[in-house]
């Protein structure tokens, strides 16, 4: 498909396109190709503080608005965003690399969050509360914390967008938002549509930048900014939550994981070899629920491996948009540079590579960041790859002989996003999840996620949650109104 026409610039703020004030840009490249696809305008602090302006001046007419209005919007969004789905589709597989069935796949989900949180935003209750006082009437409010700093990663170019903005909008926030720098192309789509279905000016604003500090400094010093959600690495995010607390600004993050996927001797270890290889190499590996550890019973390691090592094989890597592709590049060199280091660090420390294990090359991948889909086995808890999130087409495996032992390793880790487990046995099956440190457990089930539930991890995974009644949740807050109806004079305060 043509890209999108940058021509205006790719800043959206108060309702309008527009370049940065200093004018610098920034390219997008093809991850499949190295292709320059755009420049981009790169936002500096100027930019970012008049986005934060608008959005601010924009907060009490959009707060104001009934929840049916605002959920018109979101309404139409939706159904705009599922006639444009196979051209945002192609987009985002040449933008960000992902096969081409995958990224229609993330379309419709970035869809499902706009309808969702549609009607959620009908769904904001208050309360009345009983009193002590015959002449008093307790009610509570839940009402929009105001302007919302929104960072969106490059893994999931819409959906994370549509996660974030669906319920600021339903609640009644207003919004900036700075995509990845690796995929602002799929950004400036999303807004194009908020624009067409006549979202007022400055509730939502975009600012793509090269620089995520200039962006991140402004929402953190900007007494304007009350909320600041974040998807990304942990380190950035806890960099954000200390800044944050200066002003004690709300925040909301989810960041990486490390997931455990334990198949134990009862499952079908063939089914379960299927599902692992399912949910590992999903967008290359570059999710963060995609399983970290893969902890099979020595009892059916053999038949597992053989058939994992088999579906992997089949992996097809290239060009998202080529037909049969069924896996992409990584994002860019740095990401490549740690598959061979968590590589080259296992296999020194006792590691085997059963298939994989190296940078594809040859005329299809030399211009691109391919790294060939990879097994490992005898993997310890002295490498990298059984500690630190890799991002990346690796399924390292481990073996265990006890119930007990396994979910003592798979706790193990600073971590607690996603989990999985496969058994035939309903009792081990919620013994084996209410043990487990993490917030989300997949039974004999790959893809515990929708619009509908609750997203999110525990400990270094992040706090609070997207989706579900919970998601709305994070952008409202509580305010409590008590009401003096009888005719004696005032009573002294309780503190």
């Amino acid at each position: 498909m043509a890209m999108p026409d940058t021509g205006a610039g790719t800043l959206y703020i108060d309702g309008k396109w527009r370049h940065a004030a200093a004018g610098r840009t920034f390219p997008v490249t093809n991850p499949a190709t190295s292709e320059v696809l755009a420049q981009i305008s790169a936002a500096e602090t100027q930019d970012v503080r008049e986005a934060v302006a608008a959005a601010e001046s924009a907060f009490p007419g959009w707060a104001a608005r009934t929840a049916y209005e605002r959920a018109g919007y979101l309404h139409e969004a939706h159904r705009l965003m599922l006639e444009r789905a196979e051209d945002l589709a192609r987009l985002m597989t040449t933008e960000q690399g992902k096969p081409l069935r995958t990224a229609r796949i993330e379309v419709q989900y970035a869809a499902d969050f706009l309808i969702w949180f549609a009607e959620e935003a009908k769904r904001v209750y208050g309360q009345t509360i009983p009193s002590s006082r015959a002449d008093q009437r307790f009610m509570v409010l839940h009402q929009p914390v105001g302007v919302v700093g929104a960072v969106t990663p490059w893994n999931y170019p819409i959906s994370m967008l549509t996660r974030k903005i669906g319920p600021a909008l339903a609640a009644g926030c207003t919004v900036v938002l700075k995509p990845a720098q690796q995929t602002p192309l799929c950004a400036v789509e999303v807004f194009r549509i908020l624009h067409e279905v006549g979202v007022p000016a400055g509730v939502v604003n975009l600012v793509t930048a090269d620089r995520a500090r200039i962006v991140g400094d402004e929402f953190l010093s900007n007494p304007a900014v009350r909320k600041l959600t974040f998807t990304g690495s942990t380190e950035v995010g806890k960099r954000l939550a200390e800044g944050a607390a200066r002003q004690i600004k709300r925040v909301s993050l989810e960041l990486g994981g490390h997931a455990p996927f334990i198949v134990f001797p009862d499952a079908d270890p063939a089914h379960a070899a299927r599902g692992a290889a399912l949910v590992k190499f999903l967008n290359t590996g570059q999710a963060c629920i995609c399983p970290n550890r893969i902890y099979v019973h020595r009892s059916v390691a053999d038949r597992f491996l053989e058939v994992l090592r088999d579906r992997v094989g089949r992996l097809k890597a290239g060009n998202g948009l080529e037909e049969g592709v069924t896996i992409g590049p990584l994002i860019d060199e740095g990401a490549l540079a740690k598959m061979d280091e968590h590589v080259t660090d296992a296999i020194g420390k006792g590691a085997t590579v059963t298939l994989g294990g190296e940078r594809l090359t040859g005329e299809k991948y030399d211009a691109g960041t391919f790294f060939a889909p990879t097994v490992l086995t005898d993997v310890t808890p002295e490498m990298l790859i059984y500690r630190e999130e890799t991002f990346g087409p690796i399924a390292p495996v481990v073996l265990f002989d006890d119930e007990d032992e396994v979910i003592k390793m798979a706790n193990d880790t600073n971590y607690g996003l996603a989990s999985y487990i496969y058994t035939n046995d309903l009792s081990r099956a919620l013994r084996v999840s209410e043990a487990l440190r993490f917030a989300m457990v997949g039974i004999n089930d790959i893809n515990p996620t929708s619009a509908a539930a609750p997203f999110g991890g525990v400990k270094e995974s992040g706090l609070g949650r997207e989706g579900g009644q919970e998601g709305i949740a994070e952008y409202l807050d509580t305010k409590l109104i008590g009401i003096s109806i009888g005719q004696a004079g005032p009573v002294a305060p309780r503190g």
